[in-house]
């Protein structure tokens, strides 16, 4: 590590050992490209982006670690030159950094087939509230008893101590990929998608915009083009799931609040209130809707699912209520690795 690596993050560390004597809140952000999602924070801004730069990376090893401050478009263009990728596929959205990444757990639509977020954090370094800098977990995949806090950190958004460092599970990228465009109703895209799901079909991705579902197929070239004739439709060019990650298609565009409906797999047909498109092979609704919240949760609510959202500033609770014993252990857990609750106080539930 340089000395000015050591700088930044001893720079960090201050910056949280004084918030730690003054008890300030802080409100930590990289690229602040996740602004919208979850309850607005109110406290002294620690920004990460000094702390950048990749530590290690050996491409036969499938490990990358690098910095929280880091760039993710660097660092996926690093990736991609070697001929590999991140398979949760993380959305960008702007300048978002490895930091932020992790604390916000979003991925992309290979999510349902590849695996999120969590699944690829092997471990981090991180500043605790006790204003320690300390290493969890490593470079290779590994069981430990007690907290897994590197798996913990992602989709805490920052609740429970700042990233300063991250190793991920890099993968080979597809050798071949191939996107479909196929005219249907819903509900029978829905029914095509159960049955593909029994058959080795190498689906990495499937969109439903109410008219239109979309395919990507993933993997060897005799498996995907097997899959391309036997299912049809119209070549798609493949920007088109960049474009739905990075929330650039038309449907984002409506002025209604957005909301993530996550659903369990093979729903099937779901009536609700607004806009639809559907994602993640049906597991996850994008919804464009003016319904009040309490509506729209008791729907989803009632068949195992739970909506987040997306409106910066439209509700007071933009993540799904928590059950009182759910709530419990999330609290417990915020005492434990925070006890002086300066992280990100109130930016996922008011309680913590």
């Amino acid at each position: 590590m340089t000395t000015h690596d050591n700088d930044a993050s001893q720079n960090l560390l201050e910056q949280v050992n004084q918030a730690l004597q003054n008890t300030t809140p802080l409100r930590i952000q990289g690229g602040n490209s996740k602004s919208f999602l979850g309850r607005d924070v109110t406290g002294k801004v620690l920004d990460t982006r000094e702390h950048r730069g990749i530590v290690s990376y050996d491409p036969t090893e499938l490990v990358m670690t690098a910095r929280a401050g880091t760039p993710l478009s660097e660092l996926m263009q690093v990736l991609d030159d070697a001929g590999q990728m991140l398979p949760c596929e993380p959305p960008v959205l702007g300048q978002a950094t490895l930091g932020g990444m992790v604390a916000a757990g979003l991925s992309g639509p290979r999510r349902p087939w590849s695996g999120s977020v969590r699944d690829f954090v092997l471990g981090t370094r991180v500043i605790t509230g006790q204003g320690k800098h300390l290493r969890f977990g490593g470079e290779v995949m590994k069981n430990v008893a007690g907290y897994d806090v590197s798996r913990l950190m992602a989709g805490s958004l920052g609740c429970l101590g700042l990233l300063t460092e991250v190793s991920l599970k890099v993968l080979p990228k597809p050798r071949q990929c191939s996107s479909l465009a196929l005219e249907m109703p819903r509900a029978r895209a829905l029914q095509c998608l159960a049955e593909w799901g029994q058959r080795p079909i190498p689906i990495s991705a499937a969109s439903h915009d109410g008219r239109v579902l979309r395919l990507r197929l993933e993997g060897g070239e005799g498996s995907v083009n097997a899959a391309r004739d036997s299912i049809g439709g119209q070549a798609l060019d493949s920007g088109y799931w960049q474009d739905l990650n990075e929330q650039r298609l038309d449907f984002f565009h409506d002025s209604r609040p957005l909301w993530r409906v996550s659903v369990p797999n093979n729903t099937g047909e779901l009536e609700l209130p607004g806009e639809q498109l559907i994602d993640w092979g049906g597991a996850q609704r994008w919804l464009k809707s003016d319904a009040d919240s309490t509506t729209l949760r008791s729907i989803v609510t009632a068949i195992g699912g739970h909506a987040t959202c997306y409106q910066p500033g439209h509700e007071d609770s933009p993540f799904q209520p928590l059950a009182t014993p759910l709530l419990r252990y999330h609290q417990q857990l915020k005492a434990r690795l925070d006890p002086r609750g300066i992280f990100n106080p109130g930016r996922m539930y008011a309680e913590f």
